[in-house]
């Protein structure tokens, strides 16, 4: 059974770092472009950011440029969020999601994306 695992979310003051990750068990994670999105109250799912199968490139939503970086490690069947500088705004349910369909690039919009986890919670107060 094909499953996607988020953990590292939390409660962060303004400014603070946290790193999620997303592990893959059941399938493994090589030739898989895979996205990070993120969901508010009565807000829609969006993307916060992508990284292609290759690894070599990704994409972030203007908000998070220079704050977040993604990452992955097909070694070990995981990909990351590194989320520094955090703002009230970045809280949210963050969500990985994995891309099986060979593309370009890896895709921005939730319904190209074929398996989730289940979400992790960050919260940014003070």
């Amino acid at each position: 059974q094909s499953q996607l695992v988020e953990s590292g979310g939390g409660l962060v003051q303004p400014g603070g770092s946290l790193r999620l990750s997303c592990a893959a068990s059941g399938f493994v994670l090589d030739y898989s472009h895979i996205g990070w999105f993120r969901q508010a109250p009565e807000k829609e799912r969006e993307e916060v950011a992508c990284i292609a199968s290759s690894g070599g490139r990704t994409q972030y939503a203007d908000s998070v440029k220079g704050r977040f970086t993604i990452s992955r490690d097909n070694a070990k069947d995981t990909a990351y969020l590194q989320m520094n500088n955090l703002k009230p705004e970045d809280t949210g349910t963050y969500y990985c999601a994995v891309d099986r369909v060979p593309r370009i690039d890896c895709a921005s919009n939730p319904w190209e994306y074929q398996t989730w986890g289940q979400g992790t919670q960050v919260t940014v107060s003070s």
